[in-house]
Formats: C-alpha cells, structure tokens, sequence
C-alpha cells in the first residue's frame, strides 16, 4: 500500500487553511497591507526546501520518506534544522495563513505541524538511528528537531 507523501498534507492543509478562511475566519488578524508580510515565511519555506533537496542530492541520497537513506546529511540547513523540509512546509502553511488575514487558517498550521511530527518525522528519525547509530545521536544532540 502506498504511503501518502508530505506534499499531499500540505496541499490538503492548503485546502484546508483556505476553507477556513472563508467558511469561519473567525476574527481578522491582519487587514492589509499587513497580510503581504505573509510572503517572507512563504518564500523562507520555499527556500528551505530547495536548499534540503540540493543537499539531498549532493549526497546522494533520497529524499523520500521512509526509503532507506544513504547519507547523514548534516550540512548547509541541516546545520540549523533536522527537518528543513518539514519545516519549510510549515512556513509556506504560515505565510498562506498570514496571507489570508484571518486567524481560522492558524488551526491549519498547527494541526500539520503535528501530524508531519507524528506521521513523518518520528518515524524517519527513529531510521536514521538504526542505520547511522551514534552519529545521527550525536547530530540530534546538536541540531533540533524543527529550529
């Protein structure tokens, strides 16, 4: 059976920030021009995931879940986050919801963050223990888990 893959929780949440919006927005947050400050978390979530995928790749290692990896990637934003993707897809949820002004799409943020935690991240990193052992101890000592 085929495991859904993190882009389709944030597309989903996406949806799901959007729906909010416009069927509770529940109390408005920012008016513009203040919403357009949603941009710069949008753009750093973007960012950390094109960063991440080019040291994947300089790694030579897979960026898919749950597929075995080859490498401990522990540089350029690995340095600063263990889940730059997850993080970065947090922060594009963030400036959507910044985006759209209303507080009822933060529910949307928070409830990805978790379940990219609980569905993904837990697991992955309990993978990475196994194969790389003391060296993937010693990088989660050094370097958290989102920032």
């Amino acid at each position: 059976m085929k495991r859904v893959l993190p882009p389709t929780y944030l597309l989903g949440a996406i949806a799901a920030a959007i729906t909010l919006h416009f069927a509770a927005p529940v109390h408005t947050l920012l008016d513009l021009p203040w919403r357009w400050a949603g941009v710069v978390p949008l753009l750093a979530g973007i960012m950390l995931n094109l960063l991440a995928d080019r040291h994947f790749k300089k790694h030579d290692t897979t960026v898919k879940p749950f597929a075995p990896s080859d490498a401990l990637v522990t540089d350029g934003v690995f340095r600063l986050t263990r889940n730059p993707m997850y993080l970065g897809m947090v922060l594009i949820l963030l400036g959507i919801a910044l985006l759209l002004g209303s507080t009822s799409p933060l529910l949307a943020v928070v409830v990805l963050a978790v379940l990219l935690d609980r569905v993904f991240i837990t697991e992955e990193e309990r993978m990475l223990e196994e194969v790389f052992g003391d060296a993937f101890r010693s990088y989660k000592a050094r370097v958290r888990r989102w920032c």
